[in-house]
């Protein structure tokens, strides 16, 4: 099973039909509408890419499968993430995704950066819900990867136990450069 397919399983296994979800990085919109799905027509999920091209084909994708009414996109950096949803869903948010690394077929330079996406993630954690869940799919091997990675890693490592639990999932190839899966539950 892919780590991305292992991540779906995951949020799967905690989200239900009306609840709210964030896609913190878009891309070409496979995750949103994949969250969009699964909250069906009276969940919410808000979209977060700083690139207007991933706005635009996660916009389509949406447009295409019926489910754009359930989602808002915002082309924002997800550091933003608390100032673009409606205070009275902080603290409600049952998944956060994240996606890291660039834009599949787009810019290679533009990246998802260390310090945005550790800010982003201490945002997710105080915008989730109780038994809530937080996946992010990290990529060593590229510029920047590396280090993003192994900060994304020692994040988790640093999560109060008492109110989180840490799980990371580590690709069948056996490679330094391999992406890597860590799971977020909030207690």
């Amino acid at each position: 099973m892919s780590l991305l397919k292992l991540a779906h399983q995951h949020i799967q296994d905690s989200l239900r039909t009306g609840d709210i979800a964030i896609d913190a990085t878009v891309g070409n919109g496979h995750d949103t509408l994949f969250l969009a799905e699964y909250v069906g027509e009276n969940g919410r999920v808000y979209g977060f890419d700083i690139q207007q091209a991933a706005i635009i084909a996660t916009t389509e994708k949406l447009q295409h499968s019926g489910c754009l009414d359930r989602v808002t996109l915002i082309q924002a950096s997800h550091t933003d993430m608390a100032a673009h949803i409606p205070v009275h869903h902080h603290g409600c948010i049952n998944a956060c995704l994240f996606n890291l690394g660039y834009l599949p077929k787009g810019d290679k330079r533009i990246i998802t950066q260390t310090r945005s996406t550790l800010s982003a993630l201490n945002t997710a954690c105080q915008l989730l819900a109780p038994r809530g869940i937080i996946t992010i799919l990290a990529y060593p091997g590229h510029a920047g990867g590396d280090d993003e990675t192994a900060s994304v890693q020692h994040w988790g490592e640093q999560l109060d136990a008492q109110h989180f639990s840490v799980d990371t999932f580590f690709s069948a190839i056996p490679s330094s450069s391999a992406p890597r899966l860590l799971v977020v539950h909030k207690r």
